[in-house]
């Protein structure tokens, strides 16, 4: 009757086999860097950066330390990456910044701006120019050309136009504990910082939301909302009224 392995043995070459996979999986990672700076990728810190097969790097593209880039990325030239990012499944235009944030299923056109510390979710899509300030989370929205999205807000469920300011702390308010609704911000709006917009809601074209507005109802076109809930600004001679269903 032949003799079991020593328990010792076992360990040895288990823990063997786990140091060949992990060796093959460096040299597989070194390999796709290498291939990318070959092309003109630039990567500061190869130990620290994982960079999937399937990903494409334009050239002169930056990747900076601890970022991991994965799944069926495009990321476009001239653009800096990290530190400190994730990326997965994204298509980045040409010029781009993402700076210590998360990207995932997201898609940014040319010349934006993201992070430090902000999270692109699925389903968000930012058009040229806009740009994503500190600690700010977007999903499944589309944020038009120019327009920013200041620290600490968060954009859900939303269609934003171009040109638009979003203050920063601001919400969208779009779960209403059984059913997601959708906010509209139509061109060149104002929104003031810490504002609510209770959602389903519509804020006009050049229409503004003063500091700390709860917006519960549609704001008209170039019409300047403020309070709790918000009303529209009183002029001299005239009284406040509510904004239109």
């Amino acid at each position: 009757m032949a003799e079991k392995p020593a328990r010792g043995s076992l360990l040895k070459n288990s823990l063997s086999a786990e140091w060949r996979r992990l060796l093959r999986a460096a040299e597989e990672r070194l390999q796709v860097c290498a291939q990318l700076i070959a092309a003109g990728v630039t990567i500061e810190d190869p130990l620290t950066t994982y960079i999937g097969p399937g990903v494409s790097i334009g050239e002169g593209t930056v990747v900076r330390p601890n970022t991991t880039i994965n799944g069926r990325t495009v990321i476009g030239p001239g653009c800096e990456i990290g530190p400190n990012s994730v990326i997965v499944d994204s298509r980045i235009g040409e010029g781009c910044r993402v700076i210590a944030s998360v990207v995932e299923e997201a898609v940014l056109e040319k010349g934006v701006q993201v992070g430090p510390f902000s999270h692109l979710r699925p389903g968000a899509h930012l058009e040229e120019g806009v740009r994503v300030g500190n600690y700010a989370e977007v999903k499944n929205s589309r944020l038009g050309r120019q327009s920013l999205v200041n620290h600490f807000s968060y954009v859900g469920d939303a269609q934003v136009g171009a040109n638009v300011n979003i203050g920063a702390g601001t919400v969208t308010c779009n779960f209403d504990g059984k059913e997601k609704h959708q906010t509209v911000i139509e061109d060149g709006a104002f929104i003031g910082s810490g504002t609510m917009l209770v959602a389903p809601v519509r804020i006009g074209a050049g229409a503004a939301t003063g500091a700390g507005s709860v917006v519960t109802r549609d704001v008209p076109a170039g019409a300047v909302v403020v309070g709790v809930p918000a009303r529209p600004l009183k002029k001299a001679g005239t009284e406040a009224q509510g904004g239109q269903q």
